[in-house]
């Protein structure tokens, strides 16, 4: 009862408070205006526990030590499920969490305030490298913005270093500050006694490429060079080169990207294959072919670019712009770059085995005759070899390109040689569309003019080769290549040298001759105007049932025109006609123009009826006609 009376007395506790007007009394006494009851605090001795049972006794004997607290990987929510995330967004609060549960609760700016308040430099990049993964970059500004307005430890503003400040730089980038406001964010940097580093001009170069501001970008990469000479951290990377460059190249500015792509590989630097390919689109879409090759050849001699390569798609643009441009050199290193692919493709697991275009390959040869490069044409066979892989022998034309590239270098063994193989590949083929594959005048034309090049020195050559070359073991007779050093003979005009060639074919070598056996000493005849023995050798050749072609037509047509005779030539046309070949533009037109100048109306009116029968359109000569109606008399002189 004493008990109950004295905690109701504490429950009603009278405010004592000291009167300074009444000098009869020291204090005033008040009523507390609380009506709640004072809550008892005193201390009540526990009760004592009851005995254990036996069975009690028994167990706590056998599980006398204590567990383990649960693996914090286990996902006990003792450790909130997620012990790897030492901030997490959002707490309940009946979780349990070695951390106040009250400061998850407060708003966003609270949190960062509180936390710029806690962390130290190295503690803020800690959670600015958690807050990168998750892209909370408005949070990493403000945070960061509190930091440096509060004090350390020590009662001193924080002072960030550059590497906390590029994590500044990095998330005003990514919430899309512009390349004015980042240098402004740079030039403060300064307050802090921060000297910007490369990272922190690349941040900013990026913000420039996003918004192709390319002077801007071009002043500020020659800005860090200058600046490091003084401070080698300011020095421009690969980074920095690759953003400028792939900024130059993409609008074409290639001589100022040459500038810069001069120093950084002067310096060492390792270009990015993106700007590598950017670089050669660039050159080959503007025909910078000289630039690109002095990209490439720089490249190739440096240990960190040798192993740049072009896609294979852009491997095949280089090849084609070259051969446009009938640049040898870069075509080779076209080829180079694809047999980098085929070997990749060959080391793959499960292989992929890339082949490059016969048609292509075809072209090469054809660029390697007409640059007379060897080195081009032996690559070009070898790169045809592989592609075909042994499973298929190369197209005609792809010997007729190598005949074609050899004749041009002057080669002739090895013409004849690939001549040669022509033949062992397809000369069993029964085709019509094969015919023309031996003609002297247009497949194997080529290697006629080798041979009569040096006159008939060359030809005499040639024929002492294919004699001694029929004697071996085993010998090689081919009519083929007897009919180019006769048709050589009639470039010279050397009528009686084909004619003993001609005679030869039977009588040395033991062959038959051809129709282009034929059509060859036709031409000889015809070009040194004898034309009654053109036409003999045409009715000997015929009763022999050798079957005359369209060009043994053209040439007797050339024949008579030689004679001026153009009613001969009409009618050889006719013949023409009958056996079933179609007269070419060519052959009318000349035939016209005679018929004009010899005043043959009746003539040229046939000629323009076979014109409107096989639906052939006969331009205007008339520029032609005034040079030949001009006055050439001294009257003017």
């Amino acid at each position: 009862m004493v008990a109950s009376m004295a905690i109701f007395s504490r429950s009603r506790t009278l405010m004592k408070i000291l009167n300074h007007h009444n000098p009869h009394h020291d204090f005033t006494i008040f009523k507390s205006i609380s009506t709640f009851p004072f809550l008892s605090q005193e201390a009540q001795l526990a009760e004592p526990p009851p005995p254990p049972s036996p069975s009690q006794t028994t167990a706590s004997t056998t599980s006398s030590a204590t567990s383990l607290p649960p693996n914090p990987a286990s996902g006990s929510p003792l450790y909130n499920q997620n012990w790897r995330n030492p901030y997490p967004p959002s707490l309940s609060e009946n979780s349990s969490s070695l951390m106040p549960v009250g400061i998850f609760n407060q708003r966003a700016g609270s949190r960062s305030q509180v936390l710029s308040q806690t962390l130290d430099v190295q503690g803020l990049m800690d959670l600015f490298a958690d807050w990168m993964t998750s892209q909370r970059w408005n949070d990493m500004k403000q945070l960061f913005e509190l930091w440096v307005m509060s004090l350390d430890n020590n009662g001193k503003p924080n002072r960030p270093d550059v590497s906390l400040y590029n994590h500044y730089l990095r998330a005003n980038l990514m919430l899309g500050a512009s390349a004015a406001q980042l240098l402004e964010l740079v030039s403060q940097m300064d307050d802090f006694n921060i000297t910007p580093n490369t990272a922190s001009f690349n941040l900013v170069l990026k913000s420039m490429v996003q918004a192709r501001e390319i002077d801007a970008a071009e002043k500020l990469l020659e800005r860090m060079l200058q600046t490091g000479k003084e401070y080698k951290e300011s020095l421009p990377d690969d980074e920095s080169y690759d953003l400028v460059l792939g900024m130059l190249f993409a609008t074409g500015q290639i001589d100022t990207a040459m500038k810069f792509m001069d120093v950084a590989l002067d310096n060492g630097y390792m270009l990015a294959m993106s700007v590598f390919n950017e670089c050669v689109l660039s050159c080959l879409q503007r025909w910078r072919l000289d630039s690109l090759m002095y990209i490439i050849q720089r490249c190739k001699k440096m240990e960190q670019n040798k192993a740049l390569c072009p896609s294979w798609d852009l491997c095949n643009h280089i090849a084609d712009v070259a051969m446009q441009a009938n640049n040898s050199e870069l075509v080779f290193y076209a080829l180079e770059f694809m047999a980098r692919w085929i070997r990749r493709g060959e080391t793959e697991r499960p292989q992929v085995l890339l082949s490059v275009d016969e048609g292509l390959l075809v072209s090469v040869l054809a660029t390697a005759g007409r640059t007379y490069s060897s080195k081009l044409l032996d690559a070009s066979w070898s790169f045809l070899k592989s592609s075909l892989r042994q499973k298929k022998i190369p197209n005609p034309e792809s010997y007729l390109a190598k005949i074609y590239a050899y004749s041009s270098l002057g080669n002739l063994p090895k013409a004849f040689g690939t001549l040669r193989e022509l033949e062992a590949s397809y000369s069993s083929a029964d085709n019509e569309a094969l015919e023309d594959l031996f003609s002297p005048f247009t497949s194997l034309n080529p290697l006629v003019l080798a041979c009569s090049n040096k006159g008939f020195a060359t030809l005499d050559e040639v024929y002492y080769q294919l004699e001694n070359l029929s004697q071996a073991n085993p010998p090689y007779k081919s009519v083929a290549a007897l009919n180019c050093v006769v048709l050589g003979c009639a470039n010279i005009w050397d009528v009686d040298r084909a004619y003993q060639t001609f005679s030869a074919i039977d009588a040395s070598f033991g062959l038959t001759p051809d129709i282009h056996s034929y059509n060859s000493l036709v031409c000889a005849f015809g070009k040194l105007n004898k034309r009654d023995e053109a036409t003999k050798v045409f009715e000997h050749f015929v009763s022999l049932g050798v079957k005359a072609n369209a060009t043994t037509y053209s040439l007797l047509v050339d024949a008579h025109l030689v004679k001026r005779d153009s009613k001969a030539a009409i009618s050889v046309i006719q013949d023409m006609v009958t056996a079933g070949y179609e007269p070419s533009k060519e052959m009318l037109k000349k035939i016209r123009r005679r018929c004009i100048r010899e005043m043959d109306y009746e003539s040229d009116e046939k000629v323009v009826s076979f014109a409107r029968q096989f639906n052939i359109r006969m331009n205007n000569e008339s520029r032609r006609n005034m040079l030949f109606n001009l006055d050439y008399s001294t009257e003017y002189a």
